[in-house]
């Protein structure tokens, strides 16, 4: 495993409170996954940064293994791993996810 890989990815995590390790970007998603959970931030109206793992080999390879979490997207609020897709959505559906910012972002 790089070192500077990983630094790279825990550097992107501290770098905003919200971040979604995604396949695109929010103007082109290359899964449905990934444009579902970019979907709900920008409804949420949460400022967030993605990082699209699509464009770094390295990233996409050892993000896993960084996190424990096999599969993408992955979503970081306030540097902790929260999950995927379905587990955000699940979130949000119970009033969770919005707590959550709303602690870490002061919306």
């Amino acid at each position: 495993m790089s070192n500077a890989t990983i630094e790279k990815i825990q550097k992107e995590i501290r770098s905003q409170k919200v971040v979604l390790f995604v396949k695109g970007t929010p103007q082109a998603p290359m899964c449905g996954f990934s444009a579902a959970t970019m979907e709900l931030f920008t409804k949420l109206q949460v400022p967030f940064k993605t990082v699209d793992i699509m464009a770094d080999p390295e990233i996409r390879a050892i993000l896993p293994q960084v996190s424990n979490w096999p599969t993408f997207p992955q979503v970081f609020i306030n540097g902790k791993l929260v999950g995927g897709c379905d587990i955000v959505h699940e979130m949000h559906e119970s009033g969770e996810l919005q707590k959550l910012l709303e602690k870490t972002t002061n919306l």
